[in-house]
């Protein structure tokens, strides 16, 4: 018997998005452990009975932004890449989209990168598995297209698609938002270095 939720809904547009990003605010300023649901539904201004009308506790709230930032990611970089043809403008695209949806969802894609390891629901971790393995695979195809029609040398292309994300995701480390040059600038500069890496 499921348990009876609490609360009622809070009388707020898209409540349960709003929760996931102002959660994820939180969660990338204060931590996890920093954050407690009075936080989160302080900044919702919902009362926290609101909240657990839609999650259960504040662990299932950060694995939500886990696989609602995963899911975005694939989507969004799906599209950009979904008409480019040649593999160095789909990487050169690959790239830049990804940086562009991690710039726009900063919050959101900083507590997917912390948490990913740390996710304890059954579930939830094999829906973040199976859609980080999907978004792995998009750059491993673009990869071995490159080198199946002579574009790009013979390169590992597991290892060559992991130095590339390691390169993207490592400007979590260093990029604030608004602070400057765009993040698909720096994406773009970092693909001019992978291609002179593989170009055959």
């Amino acid at each position: 018997m499921q348990p009876k939720r609490q609360g009622r809904p809070p009388t707020i547009e898209n409540a349960r998005g709003r929760i996931l990003e102002e959660a994820a605010a939180q969660f990338a300023r204060e931590g996890y452990d920093g954050t407690s649901m009075d936080d989160i539904a302080e900044s919702v201004g919902v009362t926290k009975a609101g909240i657990y009308h839609y999650f259960p506790n504040k662990k299932e709230i950060y694995e939500a932004i886990i696989v609602n930032t995963l899911e975005g990611l694939l989507r969004s970089v799906s599209a950009a890449i979904g008409q480019v043809r040649d593999p160095e403008d789909a990487l050169s695209a690959f790239m830049a989209a990804h940086a562009d949806y991690f710039e726009e969802h900063y919050d959101a894609f900083l507590t997917m990168l912390v948490g990913f390891g740390g996710m304890q629901n059954a579930v939830m971790i094999a829906e973040a598995q199976r859609l980080r393995d999907d978004y792995e695979a998009l750059l491993r195809n673009i990869i071995a297209d490159g080198v199946s029609d002579g574009s790009f040398r013979q390169v590992d292309v597991r290892t060559s698609s992991r130095a590339v994300l390691s390169m993207l995701n490592w400007m979590v480390r260093w990029f604030k938002p608004g602070h400057g040059r765009r993040a698909s600038d720096f994406a773009k500069e970092y693909c001019d270095l992978v291609l002179g890496g593989i170009r055959k």
